[in-house]
């Protein structure tokens, strides 16, 4: 069957944006508060001083690679989720389940594994020396403590992902969000508890904990909840997944997990080329990155329900709005991309100041960086959403492609041109590495236009290539 050829509406009604409404804000929701409790042990962490900030700084940098990894597991099983969960097929959600579980408890053992034998050299690596005369033993000493306490939370905060990815995938989204909130308030709480006695360590503690929570909440619910949540239902009778489904998992997902892991990585890199211009440069990108992690959760959770929604339309064979419905929500997310940029610019003299303790030169530092992460909001959000379109329908290698295989090519290159053989200040080369994401977009607009992403893989007859508007 040949989808008709048509103009396709960039603004939706009323109905369809409460219904990706219903989805999206509570994932922005649950993904800003996670973000938030980055954002305060970032503040009650910098008030100790710079080495404090940079070494938290450094080790989250690391921790960030496992986030992801988990991150592109749960997506790479996902997409088989939201489109079972669009065929009503909970068995086929079940053993997708069962699937994401045990990935997170070899990630989890692999992750404890790497960085308790090897976190102080890979701290050290981003140690330079700079023109702000920062203690480099302190940093490293401060950040280390702060990694090995964090290992403890790597499981619950895996398994807590593999829970809240399939509840928002069966349309549960408010769980994780509230499961988050109670979490948020928990490290708070430890944050300001723990940190003046414990000092970076008190807010790994708080972390840590939090992690438990969370996971011990949206557990809890899942467990008692079956008539909503079918999928859970013998969950834990075995562990044993069909074959079939693992190959085809392993097939679409190894891709999407390479990526989320290589994509970070290369962003580490990218970190470890600016801290090349002093531990002040990497306490100024921390402070920058903090509060653009916080508002841009807006358009990133707006990919995620453009994953959810376009999955379950894929799933179900409605194949007819896909195209639409894909195009609606990303302009809805770069409608709100704007939004940020705007609050970004204004915000960024001001946000820098909340760091007392720390030098004149971070504080100056971090407000330019802001300044750069506003402009490249909007270039952000269309990439996040092209990525996720291009996924939904289970085009993982060209998502990996487009993913990772740019952030080497073009920001990891970019950075270490500059840095290395240029003499080029810090502020300009971090304009530029964000600029780079321009030709990303290009290419998503491209990819996503094409239409052959929209394809059913689960069952079912695929779609035909959309015929262009």
């Amino acid at each position: 069957m040949e989808i008709r050829k048509k103009r396709v509406r960039l603004i939706g009604d009323r109905a369809f944006y409460k219904m990706v409404l219903r989805i999206a804000i509570p994932i922005m929701v649950q993904n800003g508060i996670t973000n938030m409790i980055g954002l305060v042990n970032n503040i009650t962490v910098g008030k100790m001083g710079t080495e404090q900030l940079a070494g938290v700084a450094i080790a989250n940098q690391l921790i960030s690679i496992f986030n992801m990894c988990v991150f592109g597991a749960v997506s790479g099983a996902g997409i088989f989720g939201a489109q079972f969960q669009g065929k009503q097929d909970y068995e086929g959600v079940r053993h997708v389940f069962r699937l994401k579980v045990i990935l997170m408890l070899v990630l989890s053992a692999l992750a404890v594994g790497l960085f308790a034998g090897f976190g102080k050299p890979l701290i050290a690596g981003f140690l330079h020396e700079g023109s702000d005369g920062s203690d480099l033993a302190l940093t490293l000493k401060e950040g280390y403590e702060y990694l090995l306490i964090m290992l403890v939370g790597f499981l619950p905060y895996g398994l807590s992902q593999a829970y809240s990815s399939t509840l928002r995938e069966a349309d549960r989204t408010v769980v994780p969000m509230r499961a988050s909130i109670y979490a948020l308030v928990l490290g708070v709480v430890l944050n300001y508890l723990l940190i003046p006695v414990l000092g970076v360590a008190g807010a790994a503690l708080a972390t840590v904990v939090s992690r438990f929570a969370e996971l011990g909440m949206n557990a809890w619910w899942t467990h008692t909840h079956p008539e909503e949540v079918p999928f859970v239902l013998g969950a834990y009778h075995t562990l044993k997944v069909p074959g079939d489904l693992v190959k085809q998992v392993l097939i679409k997902g190894t891709p999407l997990l390479l990526n989320e892991t290589l994509w970070s990585v290369g962003f580490t890199v990218v970190s470890q080329t600016y801290s090349y211009h002093g531990v002040a440069v990497v306490a100024a990108v921390n402070i920058a990155t903090t509060i653009a992690n916080l508002v841009n959760v807006l358009f990133s959770s707006m990919g995620a329900s453009i994953g959810i929604i376009i999955g379950n339309m894929l799933g179900a064979g409605d194949m007819e709005k896909v195209k639409e419905a894909d195009a609606q929500m990303i302009t809805l997310s770069l409608m709100i991309a704007t939004g940020v940029c705007v609050l970004m610019l204004i915000c960024g003299p001001y946000f820098p100041q909340i760091y007392k303790n720390t030098t004149p030169e971070v504080r100056d530092l971090a407000k330019w960086f802001i300044w750069a992460e506003a402009i490249a909001a909007p270039l952000r959000a269309f990439v996040n959403a092209s990525y996720f379109t291009l996924r939904s329908g289970g085009k993982t290698i060209i998502t990996f492609l487009f993913d990772c295989g740019f952030v080497w090519c073009g920001n990891v290159v970019v950075a270490y041109v500059l840095t290395h053989f240029t003499n080029m200040h810090i502020v300009p080369i971090y304009f530029c590495c964000k600029m780079v994401e321009i030709i990303k977009c290009v290419i998503g607009f491209a990819l996503v236009k094409k239409g052959s992403w929209m394809k059913n893989i689960v069952g079912g007859e695929e779609a035909p290539v959309a015929q262009e508007a």
